[in-house]
């Protein structure tokens, strides 16, 4: 079994100053948290290679040096493989290995030598043969916020991703520790816009080279150090399982996909939801549409909560009902786009709730640009409009960029003196 080594670095996006204090977060085997301690521990990941240089032939390169062969051959990405069914069996334990928490179906164990995560989907593609080839096609992308794909396995109606370990913390957990509701490692307002402007720009390669993601939510992005980057889970997924190919199939369409809804017809086919509660778009839920506005959609989610910290569906006692041994308490749910309109509308009447501020997370102790946290929240709401009124990753990507600019000046600008000399002889 591989065992991967986390490093506990400092809770800031970057280092400033030595007098900053640090906050960390305990992973597990699989890169969530286990709760064995209230304050999570983040490990530190490698930054991604995105351009080698080899030296000539005639040129001489010092084995200490960091251009040299070894390092050079570490550094160049595989291209993903085909592994064999047996293959994954014997390194999972016939899949009785380290079971990822928070995962319905992945292992973390150790395959050819690496230290790797196992994925189990259903496999909805029409011909399995076209498998190697869409494997081939995803080997040629690679982005530091996306984890690497490295390679698939198919068997019987399931299809097996193996994907790099990365340690670190998911950003659900990075939110809403369960442990310690009251801690976040995301403590100051730049560790988030970096976590947002991650997720942006990963997710606008993913529509650019690829097709859709259609598992964005806070539990599939891993959280790493240093830094507090961001990098996607379950990249390719949709289209290796087939998902894509059969939805452009039905529709002719590769932008405006369908997936099945199980246990209900709609129209003359049978389908099913692929997605999880609080991030499936109204179409989503009513028709059974995915498409890349649907992860427009989901990213929009994920900002709203990076401001408030809350979930995306919450449940709250919402009156009483009945008397004597027929009374109830109602609960009804509460959902955190509702919220964030309402304020925003209370805003534009003046009213006093529509203040930003009452909103944003309170763990970020009033310590962030006003301006900057009600441009997100406006760009949050623009994501979860409906289909034809949210913008393309691209243009979302754009803004993101342009408000953590404005938040990096922000920070810089506040940053209180840290070399102070005090002396305490006499005048």
């Amino acid at each position: 079994m591989c065992k991967s080594k986390g490093a506990t670095l400092a809770s800031e996006p970057r280092p400033r100053s030595s007098s900053r204090s640090s906050s960390t977060v305990a992973t597990s085997s699989g890169g969530f948290p286990t709760g064995s301690s209230s304050e999570p521990r983040l490990a530190g990941a490698t930054a991604a290679v995105s351009f080698i240089s080899f030296p000539s032939s005639a040129s001489k390169v010092s084995s200490s040096s960091d251009c040299s062969l070894p390092s050079l051959s570490k550094a160049i990405r595989e291209a993903p493989v085909f592994y064999t069914f047996p293959e994954l069996l014997s390194a999972t334990g016939n899949f009785h290995s380290d079971r990822l928490p928070g995962a319905k179906a992945g292992w973390r164990c150790c395959l050819r030598g690496k230290d790797v995560v196992v994925f189990q989907h259903r496999f909805r593609g029409p011909d399995p043969t076209n498998l190697p080839a869409r494997l081939a096609a995803l080997a040629k992308s690679h982005h530091s916020s996306l984890v690497r794909l490295l390679g698939a396995s198919l068997a019987g109606d399931h299809v097996y991703l193996v994907h790099e370990f990365t340690p670190g913390a998911s950003l659900l957990d990075c939110l809403r520790n369960p442990r310690n509701r009251k801690f976040t490692p995301l403590s100051t307002w730049i560790s988030r816009m970096q976590v947002a402007s991650d997720i942006a720009h990963g997710l606008e390669y993913i529509h650019l080279h690829s097709s859709v993601h259609n598992r964005l939510k806070s539990s599939s992005v891993i959280v790493t150090e240093p830094g507090f980057r961001a990098r996607i889970c379950h990249f390719g997924a949709a289209d290796l399982a087939g998902e894509t190919s059969a939805a452009a199939e039905e529709d002719g369409d590769a932008d405006s996909i369908r997936s099945l809804v199980g246990g209900r017809n709609i129209g003359s086919r049978r389908r099913r939801i692929e997605g999880s509660r609080g991030y499936m778009t109204p179409e989503q839920l009513a028709g059974g549409t995915i498409s890349r506005r649907s992860d427009v959609f989901a990213y929009g989610v994920i900002l709203l909560e990076l401001i408030s910290g809350e979930e995306p569906l919450n449940y709250s006692y919402g009156g009483e009902a009945g008397s004597g041994s027929d009374y109830v308490r109602v609960s009804q749910r509460v959902s955190l786009i509702d919220a964030a309109r309402k304020v925003i509308g209370a805003r534009k009447e003046g009213d006093r709730q529509g203040d930003v501020r009452r909103w944003v997370d309170r763990r970020l102790r009033d310590s962030y640009p006003v301006e900057a946290a009600e441009a997100l929240l406006r760009l949050a709401l623009q994501c979860v409009e409906e289909a034809a009124a949210r913008p393309d990753m691209t243009w979302v990507a754009g803004r993101v960029s342009k408000l953590y600019l404005d938040s990096e000046a922000w920070a810089e600008a506040v940053e209180p003196a840290t070399e102070i000399s005090v002396s305490i002889g006499p005048r």
